[in-house]
């Protein structure tokens, strides 16, 4: 399989993944908190891990200990809790919309902090991308079919917060973790995350909840599948899209949630219109555009 292959096919999985996370995560309320759900996931994330972890210690070079630790705190542990907190009180589509400014912010970061060059054509990729995608999103308020509900928006700092966090993560990761093996950089940091959250969860209270209770008990079924697909499998999958592809373009992932909730959509008997097919293109063209090589990028592959 070629690398470009490989590297779609990642960036698909991980579109499924993360897509599911939203609606996942707004099942899991019915009974968890959302700092209880965000402490469950990326815990049991960190426990899946922890036997590789002693393994993969030694792999990680000394001075880069720190970095791998502080990617998983950027990547994984507080965005967890920014997103887990903020979809209980705002509506899950303009948490979509914030969140898919995580490409933005890498261009920005990239460009303001690590003094990165890109493209127009790949900054036009990822404005377009935003654009279909706020339009997709959007579409259905102004037409009566679906209303966004615009209160809390207090709580919309914590997604912008999460975002700035994963644009410094993704390039943190594409400049000094590209080396490293992508299932060490996973392991050995999900691992580490296990002592916060389970201090989180201590001080949340989580040993004194009902378990009896049958929507405590599918939450924290819900969240451990979060954290074992959503944060443990997928952030392996991320480093490894981001040694292959790029920042830029695993970041673009954000901008293929939309297909995801739109399959849910679907599965639950929801209609799909002309409207968001043409929305979804323009989402693709953005992808195609900001992952497309120039000239000198093809003739020197």
């Amino acid at each position: 399989m070629s690398k470009k292959f490989i590297s779609w096919l990642i960036f698909v999985i991980l579109c499924i993944l993360w897509g599911s996370s939203f609606k996942l995560m707004k099942d899991s309320s019915t009974g968890l908190s959302g700092p209880q759900i965000a402490a469950v996931r990326i815990f049991s994330a960190g426990l899946v891990f922890v036997p590789f972890a002693f393994f993969h210690f030694s792999k990680i070079p000394r001075q880069k200990m720190g970095l791998v630790i502080l990617s998983a705190v950027f990547g994984n542990l507080i965005p967890a809790f920014l997103f887990a907190i903020a979809l209980t009180k705002i509506d899950g589509s303009l948490g979509g919309i914030l969140n898919s400014l995580t490409p933005i912010c890498v261009v920005v970061i990239g460009v303001s902090f690590f003094k990165d060059k890109f493209k127009w054509q790949k900054i036009m990729g990822v404005l377009t991308g935003f654009l279909g995608l706020v339009l997709l999103i959007l579409t259905p308020a102004l037409t009566g079919e679906k209303t966004i509900h615009f209160n809390n928006l207090s709580y919309t700092l914590l997604i912008l917060l999460a975002t700035f966090l994963y644009g410094i993560n993704v390039n943190m990761v594409g400049h000094y973790l590209k080396s490293l093996n992508p299932f060490h950089v996973a392991t050995v940091s999900l691992a580490f995350m296990t002592i916060p959250t389970a201090i989180a969860l201590w001080q949340q209270g989580f040993l004194h909840i009902d378990f009896s209770n049958q929507d405590v008990k599918n939450s924290i079924l819900i969240s451990v599948g979060l954290g074992i697909a959503g944060s443990a499998i997928a952030t392996v999958l991320f480093y490894i899209l981001v040694q292959k592809a790029g920042g830029l373009f695993a970041s673009l992932v954000t901008y293929g949630i939309p297909f995801v909730a739109l399959l849910w959509g679907f599965a639950d008997n929801e209609k799909i219109t002309w409207i968001e097919i043409i929305c979804l293109c323009i989402i693709l063209l953005g992808v195609y555009l900001a992952n497309r090589p120039d000239k000198k990028e093809s003739n020197t592959a």
